[in-house]
């Protein structure tokens, strides 16, 4: 390790651009998307700020220890899906639960009533077609000024990114499930 000498100037220049609604993408195949995310809710929460978290790929009953600790803090992590893909016995059921899904929140962007809305895991059933890529470009650029939108998942459309304002990859450098450790409740992975 290379010990560096603490910065004694501020390393940039406050940007003067006006503030507005951003785009957020949280992608790549490391950990941590959801959390990221998660995490910006509890923060606008705590300032008093309406949110919207919907998870794709999770089922309505879903009651992992996110939704427990959010409930408390009165975040509503709603799922949409019916779970992972190969669990699916109906993968048409599936597709229309994601349509509807999408359907709940499109129209909770454009109702300009939240300050953060988050798409959990929508890359997913932009990527298997069951979401029409550019209706939800087309949604994501007519939202109201306004409103910040947490897009997260794996292999992220590059239409999506390039309309992004913020893009995080998550890279795996290493991950317990290769060394053949289960996932864990508190810890899922």
């Amino acid at each position: 390790m290379k010990i560096e000498t603490p910065p004694t100037a501020k390393p940039y220049e406050k940007p003067a651009g006006e503030r507005r609604g951003l785009l957020i993408v949280n992608t790549g195949d490391g950990k941590g998307k959801t959390t990221a995310a998660i995490g910006l809710a509890v923060r606008a929460s705590g300032r008093g700020k309406s949110v919207r978290f919907f998870q794709f790929m999770k089922v309505e009953s879903a009651r992992f220890g996110e939704h427990r600790a959010l409930a408390q803090l009165g975040l509503t992590l709603e799922g949409l899906g019916d779970g992972f893909s190969w669990k699916s016995h109906d993968l048409e059921h599936s597709a229309a639960l994601a349509r509807e899904g999408w359907a709940r929140a499109a129209a909770a962007i454009a109702s300009g009533a939240h300050f953060l809305v988050v798409l959990d895991e929508i890359t997913y059933p932009l990527i298997y077609g069951w979401l029409d890529l550019q209706a939800v470009l087309e949604a994501l650029r007519q939202r109201p000024p306004q409103v910040h939108v947490v897009v997260t998942g794996r292999r992220c459309p590059q239409e999506l990114i390039d309309l992004a304002d913020t893009v995080s990859e998550m890279r795996m450098v290493k991950h317990a499930f290769q060394a053949g450790i289960p996932a864990q409740q508190g810890i899922e992975h």
